[in-house]
């Protein structure tokens, strides 16, 4: 492509979207389009939504978030139906500050960019475009223009609301320069952008001895003070405050519990009334969301001061805690190494796995149930049904731990991690066991984890290490077929038509004589006692196996091999038994004679061809195999 020509086309399509015209003019595109007028709240909740939103087995999934923030359902439904959509239809909550609360590195910093550059983006489009009065330091809402007298009528003709007020300078603008004639003044589109500080702020916090509250209202311009004659006068104020430019869109308000007194003060009335006060000027109406966030000891910590009890009321807390999903997980390691500059090496299959396991396992309370373990959890939350539980057993786990995720490792430890053992590896790729390696190096290196915290953590890599154990002689074992799921298909229908005669009470019909036979006992046995049936199990499990299929045939869905968790389970784990010896002798093997050699190949092969290993994580894995087969 060529890139000159791309540019002109970007700087052509800039152009299109730039729009100018009389206040009459923006009233034909308000009797059109109401929407442009949408407050700030109404415009974040429909730019969320406009994404799209999909209904999953773990809730709403909400679009707008699918591509950064994974794992984190629960709690962006909630955010979205408790706190948007609210104060998208004008209720209270939209005059108070939201405050995320979550353990560090739990995805609230990227939560608000994505708000911030989705807005940027937004703006540009057909239904998020909204105007301004040309020449307002604060890009205003034109239709604070009409006289509070006139605006009931206006608003009924127009089935659009108005509120707030124009802010000082426009006022003097109105009076001086129009001689209270709104019809002559200019409108235009307005993009909100964080760059040009256009509807979108960020007030960072510094030493309250050399701050300025300037920074939040703005200022006066001691400059302008002789030729203007008074420090009320809007025309010798500056309203470049972050409370000022990120009017029609939201300020970010970075570690806001660590901000001195005299700056939260502006927030009580700005989070009651929606509007503020700056220098000499009656109170400044201001829309836009204030979005803060903090980590829970901070958060503690300002609830126990009485001294903040007032701008306490005014704040809604949503937590925001750590993904409990393994594969979620997985998703956010994926991400943050795309972001970096290791494309060069290759990462082994399972090993951003093991370190998610790892980091999700820490992060998850022991429940009280019984027969539930920590392991059977982390699966259960992962998607999996686990023997004796099923997915519709999640809600309650869920509700029996409080405050689960709010704990345990962090996402940036186990990156930092992994960025070391990329680094210093001397090899091209890194395996499961080269990550592990790493996260328990770190470990020691780690000085504000107590003596106790470590031996559980060091547990979790262990439990790491065994699930990885299992993946490992199950990806060789599943290479050493040729035709692993088709392997599986067959003794699969072929348990289910011994089954269905068992539980029937008839004789299978042999499919090359014809010739009628008993149920193959043996067969059934050989699967079955794979996961532990015992013989007085039997007839329940063979009868639970039908009336799924029954189930299934009654929502002409289709009854295959993955359909049934545990007899999936007993399938594959026949289907290794029987081929243990052959992948033990081949894999340990020192010296493999020449059949040995070619199955090794084609192995190999095989592995990189469709599981995504490189000759080298290739050729590990089927030596760690062999070791684990041969103790």
């Amino acid at each position: 492509m060529d890139f000159l020509k791309r540019l002109e086309d970007y700087r052509s399509m800039e152009n299109s979207l730039a729009w100018e015209g009389s206040f009459q003019d923006y009233l034909d595109i308000v009797k059109k389009k109401p929407y442009v007028t949408q407050l700030a709240h109404a415009r974040i909740y429909n730019m969320i939504k406009d994404a799209g939103v999909e209904e999953t087995e773990t809730g709403k999934e909400y679009k707008f978030f699918s591509k950064e923030i994974f794992g984190l359902n629960k709690p962006l439904e909630k955010l979205v139906e408790e706190y948007f959509h609210p104060a998208a239809r004008r209720l209270d909550v939209r005059k108070r500050i939201l405050l995320l609360m979550g353990p560090v590195s739990g995805g609230k910093s990227t939560l608000v960019a994505m708000l911030k550059r989705g807005l940027e983006q937004y703006s540009r489009t057909e239904r998020g475009a909204l105007y301004g009065i040309k020449g307002c330091p604060m890009h205003e809402e034109p239709l604070h223009l009409i006289p509070k007298d006139l605006r009931e009528e206006f608003m009924k003709e127009y089935g659009v609301y108005i509120e707030g007020e124009l802010c000082p300078s426009c006022r003097m603008r109105l009076e001086m320069e129009y001689e209270g004639k709104i019809e002559n003044f200019r409108v235009e589109r307005i993009f909100l952008s964080e760059e040009n500080r256009v509807g979108i702020g960020t007030f960072t916090p510094s030493d309250p001895k050399s701050q300025d509250i300037a920074e939040l209202t703005g200022s006066i311009d001691f400059s302008t003070i002789a030729e203007y004659g008074s420090e009320s006068d809007p025309r010798a104020y500056r309203f470049d405050g972050e409370l000022n430019i990120s009017n029609r869109g939201l300020m970010e308000f970075q570690e806001m519990l660590k901000c001195d007194e005299k700056f939260l003060w502006n927030l009580l009335s700005l989070s009651q009334e929606g509007n503020f006060k700056a220098g000499r000027f009656a109170l400044i109406y201001a829309d836009e969301m204030i979005i803060a966030h903090t980590n829970e000891n901070e958060y503690r910590a300002f609830i126990s001061n009485k001294k903040n009890e007032a701008l306490q009321s005014r704040i809604i807390v949503m937590k925001i805690p750590y993904n409990l999903r393994v594969s979620d997980e997985v998703k956010i390691y994926e991400k943050l190494i795309r972001q970096s500059d290791l494309s060069n090496i290759h990462i082994a299959p399972h090993a951003l796995r093991v370190a998610s396991i790892f980091s999700v396992l820490s992060r998850l309370k022991e429940s009280k149930k019984q027969g539930m373990d920590i392991v059977k959890k982390m699966k259960l939350y992962d998607g999996e049904d686990v023997e004796g539980f099923k997915q519709k057993d999640l809600k309650e786990l869920q509700n029996e731990a409080v405050d689960e995720g709010m704990s345990g490792v962090d996402p940036r430890y186990v990156i930092n991690r992994l960025s070391s053992a990329l680094i210093r590896t001397n090899t091209q790729c890194i395996n499961p066991l080269d990550v592990l390696r790493a996260i328990k190096d770190g470990l020691d290196q780690h000085p504000s984890i107590t003596l106790e915290e470590r031996e559980r953590l060091l547990n979790f890599i262990s439990i790491a290490r065994k699930e990885y154990d299992e993946m490992a002689k199950k990806e060789v074992q599943k290479a050493f077929v040729y035709s692993f799921e088709e392997s599986a298909k067959v003794l699969f229908n072929n348990y289910l038509d011994n089954v269905e005669a068992y539980c029937n009470g008839v004789k299978v019909k042999d499919p090359i004589t014809d010739e009628e036979l008993d149920p193959d006992e043996k067969l059934m046995r050989s699967i079955e006692e794979q996961i532990g049936i015992s013989e007085n199990a039997k007839k329940a499990f063979r009868e639970e196996i039908l009336i799924r299929l029954s189930s299934y045939a009654r929502k002409n869905k289709k009854f295959n091999y993955n359909s049934h968790e545990r007899l999936r389970e007993a399938i594959e784990k026949k289907l290794f038994a029987d081929l243990k010896d052959v992948v033990k002798i081949t894999t340990s093997s020192k010296t493999p004679d020449r059949e040995q050699l070619k199955r090794i190949n084609e192995v190999s092969a095989r592995l990189i061809a469709e599981h995504g290993y490189c000759p080298v994580c290739a050729n590990e894995l089927l030596k760690y195999v062999g070791s684990l087969l041969s103790r």
